[in-house]
């Protein structure tokens, strides 16, 4: 079985920056609807492995901390992490969030990420992070990546 992170990014985000910061060396393909999409299979090094596709008309929703969070971002990003159960812990859920927090550093846009499309894990609104289902997910040692 698989855990799916996914780091959304409101607005016009250009997918070849995004993947200079996710994922070097991506590929390039196409999603069934047409939409750009680049990947890259970061397994060995990561623990996961990565697509980051853009869209319109997005709308989002999963439970956080007080009950269901909704989302409807005009233009967006997503950054899609899907990791193997056995390396979650040890190497893909911490390569990931450095990797969102590398994102997060360069990008100033409102963000979510969110777990398996239910668990809202950490939001920034206006250029606040809020981290949600902390008890759930989150370690000290996150500290030294993730902004606050």
């Amino acid at each position: 079985m698989a855990i799916e992170y996914r780091l959304t990014l409101a607005g016009d985000v250009p997918l070849e920056r995004v993947a200079e910061l996710a994922a070097p060396g991506a590929t390039e393909t196409s999603t069934l609807s047409g939409n750009r999409m680049l990947s890259a299979n970061l397994n060995e090094e990561c623990g996961y492995v990565v697509t980051i596709v853009a869209g319109s008309h997005g709308y989002y929703e999963a439970e956080d901390d007080g009950g269901l969070w909704m989302w409807e971002p005009e233009t967006y990003v997503d950054v899609d992490f899907r990791m193997r159960k056995d390396t979650l812990t040890e190497q893909g859920r911490p390569h990931m969030l450095r990797t969102v927090g590398r994102i997060l550093a360069d990008r100033s846009e409102d963000a979510a990420l969110v777990l398996n499309d239910n668990w809202l894990m950490l939001t920034r609104v206006d250029g606040t992070i809020r981290r949600h289902n902390e008890a759930d997910w989150y370690d000290e040692a996150y500290d030294s990546f993730l902004p606050r």
